[in-house]
């Protein structure tokens, strides 16, 4: 995720911390946070959990930031088990200095590092190589990122496992229902589609934007109509055009409507849902509720060509107006159907 920040100094450990939740999303737990510098601002931070094996492995983490092209980088190893503890400091210097030597054969310089016990108000944090530097962590509530976050609609979480609950599935046996009927709406849908496949598309996506009106005026779609949507959703032209919705007059309640079909499609079909929910999060700037979003698609269907490309975009930093043109996409490809989608929100509106 990339981010500016008024008001903000990178060289306050206690106000850079802080932030971290309103950046990440959530309050990070037993993780390595690595926070880029581009041009003196905050660029693309990523986090990792600690483990045994995150030593031999912060290679990738060093490639994946440089990505990028930062200049330099602070690390922070939240670990409120090891944070007062002596052996556990040789550990973190160990890690320190293994991030340090892959960051340098990225051409990134490390800054600084620091060890928190826990990222809340009066945390306690110290540097990781004993220089002797340590304080108290600020209120993570009254950061500047935090106000930023709360304007911008988006919300923050406690923990990690609260942002993917939003996306975990529904109950097993909801699954197993959709999943009874959507073989027999793939089945109808390939048929309709041998004698005409842009009329098919064209139908598919009329029916998403009445299930969007019907959402947006509170209305829940049934199991058939879930079974149906995530069949039509498989046909690339449907779902590009689709991501139209990511910038339109409806972007809300077409992202409510993603969010549904993520949690009540059975695999693989949940993953064109959730790549479109991952789209839409990171058009309106919310790289948290799109990265886990990403992470699922890619758990459901590794080699999804499109979830690949925005989780590299994602994790590289790319700013969000740099992904909107999927959505202008989507435009052309409606009015090549011959579909009339909801009209591009107005300035200074936002999806949601």
């Amino acid at each position: 995720m990339t981010t500016k920040q008024p008001e903000f100094s990178l060289n306050r450990p206690g106000a850079l911390i802080a932030a971290l939740p309103a950046i990440l999303g959530f309050v990070p737990e037993k993780s390595l946070v690595l926070i880029a510098v581009d041009r003196g601002e905050l660029g693309s931070v990523l986090r990792v959990d600690l483990s045994e094996e995150l030593t031999d492995n912060v290679g990738h983490l060093a490639e994946v930031a440089a990505a990028a092209g930062p200049a330099a980088a602070i690390a922070v190893i939240v670990d409120a088990a090891g944070a007062h503890c002596p052996v556990c400091d040789d550990q973190h210097r160990r890690l320190i200095d293994t991030l340090s030597e892959e960051l340098a054969r990225n051409n990134i310089e490390l800054l600084g590092a620091h060890v928190v016990d826990e990222v809340v108000h009066g945390g306690r944090w110290h540097c990781v190589d004993g220089c002797g530097a340590a304080g108290p962590v600020d209120d993570p509530e009254a950061s500047p990122l935090a106000a930023a976050a709360v304007l911008e609609g988006r919300r923050l979480y406690p923990r990690r496992a609260d942002l993917q609950a939003v996306i975990a599935p529904d109950d097993a046996a909801r699954s197993a229902a959709v999943g009874a009927v959507i073989d027999d709406c793939a089945a109808d849908r390939a048929a309709a589609a041998q004698g005409d496949a842009r009329e098919q598309a064209r139908r598919d996506v009329e029916q998403v934007l009445a299930a969007v009106v019907a959402v947006d005026a509170g209305r829940a779609p049934t199991d058939k109509e879930l079974a149906r949507l995530g069949s039509s959703l498989t046909d690339v032209l449907v779902r590009d055009t689709l991501c139209a919705l990511a910038i339109g007059e409806h972007a809300a309640a077409a992202e409510m409507l993603w969010s549904v079909l993520a949690r009540a499609l059975p695999e693989p079909w949940r993953a064109e849902a959730l790549v479109l929910l991952a789209f839409s999060a990171y058009a309106r700037g919310d790289g948290p509720l799109a990265g886990v979003s990403l992470e699922a698609a890619l758990r459901c269907v590794p080699r999804h060509r499109m979830a690949g490309l925005l989780d590299t975009a994602l994790q590289s930093g790319l700013r969000p107006d740099r992904i909107r043109g999927l959505a202008d996409t989507g435009y052309r490809l409606a009015r090549q159907l011959g579909v009339q989608l909801p009209g591009r929100q107005g300035l200074g509106q936002r999806a949601g």
